[in-house]
């Protein structure tokens, strides 16, 4: 694959920022294998957002000849007390992520956070190390990647959390570091401060964040650089089980969700339903039908999003006709997900036992 190819597959949907596209180039100019991570903590069932976003991207990077990590934060998972903090579950929880993003990102490496620093003093060293370069109200800041808000009570545990993040970045050779948007404050201050202490900078590559199946709420939050991030308000949660559509659902569950999800007539922006039509339908298929009575108009085809946004906008595409077909699209893109874990059923055991899906 040429050069460009790799740049376009890379800057594809879900893509919607990359620091630097400059250092990206070159970084695939000069590497025939360059790694790259993304990290998760370890909580409830994986949803479209959390396996099939994340994961398309994984599968984009693979493609253009990138080694492909997914971390699996079992300690961060402790500290920021998913799973109820308990540790035995996290670690058995942690098989079923495996096996979900082995299944649907063939060839990516699985690292847990527990092998990465089992005999590694050097790990602990660096943390420290790197804390001394960033001062408490920093950190503080960056404690929006655990979904924690500045003026939450937090224990000292969870200000660990950003210095940790940031050293697995260099612990594990990263040339490329991936994430969510809402993660873009530990890459920003990790680009700031890898100089300072001579690692390798990594170039920073954000995903969308699937949003939530209901109402948006807005936030006027601003990042490091005056970026509004009000999409982390209603991204798509495992701790709000309507909001999400999870790899596990049935058939009558994605219809159920769907059919109730926030879908205003003519409105684009901030429409969940037009998101997971962007981010999961286009980008696992070429076409999008629209299945109506002839009295309505017939089926119609789209090739693309942006025509499918632009007659929505213009309300030749009724929010129920667009609801029931993304419905039937997702299904049939989440069933070869959902019938892989019918036959691993045990992976599964430790949320039936809790039942919880956070």
């Amino acid at each position: 694959m040429d050069l460009q190819s790799k740049m376009d597959l890379i800057l594809s949907s879900p893509t919607v920022e990359v620091v630097q596209s400059d250092e990206l180039k070159t970084l695939l100019e000069t590497n025939s294998k360059p790694v790259h991570y993304v990290g998760l903590e370890i909580s409830g069932f994986l949803h479209l957002g959390s396996l099939m976003v994340l994961g398309s991207k994984v599968n984009d990077l693979l493609k253009a000849g990138v080694k492909c990590k997914v971390f699996l934060a079992d300690w961060h998972s402790i500290i920021n007390e998913k799973l109820g903090g308990d540790w035995e579950k996290i670690l058995v929880a942690s098989n079923y992520y495996e096996e979900a993003f082995q299944f649907f990102c063939p060839g990516v490496e699985i690292v847990r956070g527990s092998e990465l620093y089992h005999n590694n003093d050097d790990y602990w060293k660096k943390v420290v190390l790197f804390s001394r370069h960033v001062t408490l109200a920093r950190d503080t800041r960056c404690l929006q990647i655990m979904g924690r808000k500045e003026s939450d009570a937090l224990h000292v545990a969870q200000y660990l959390y950003p210095p940790m993040q940031a050293v697995d970045i260099n612990e594990l050779g990263v040339d490329i570091a991936h994430a969510g948007l809402d993660q873009r404050k530990i890459h920003m201050l990790a680009r700031e401060v890898f100089p300072k202490m001579k690692w390798k900078v990594p170039v920073a590559l954000h995903t969308a964040l699937l949003a939530g199946l209901l109402e948006p709420e807005k936030t006027e939050s601003a990042g490091e650089d005056g970026k509004f991030d009000k999409v982390v308000a209603c991204k798509m949660s495992k701790s709000k089980p309507d909001t999400a559509i999870f790899i596990h659902d049935t058939t009558a569950e994605i219809t159920r969700k769907l059919n109730g999800a926030y879908c205003p007539a003519k409105i684009v922006e901030g429409n969940p339903v037009l998101e997971i039509a962007k981010l999961i339908v286009f980008k696992q298929q070429k076409e999008f039908k629209i299945e109506r009575p002839e009295k309505f108009g017939g089926n119609v085809t789209f090739a693309s999003f942006d025509e499918l946004a632009t007659q929505f906008a213009e309300g030749k595409v009724h929010p129920m006709d667009l609801k029931k077909s993304v419905a039937r699209d997702v299904d049939k893109l989440v069933a070869p997900i959902r019938g892989h874990f019918e036959k691993k059923k045990d992976l599964l055991e430790v949320y039936n036992q809790a039942k919880i899906t956070r």
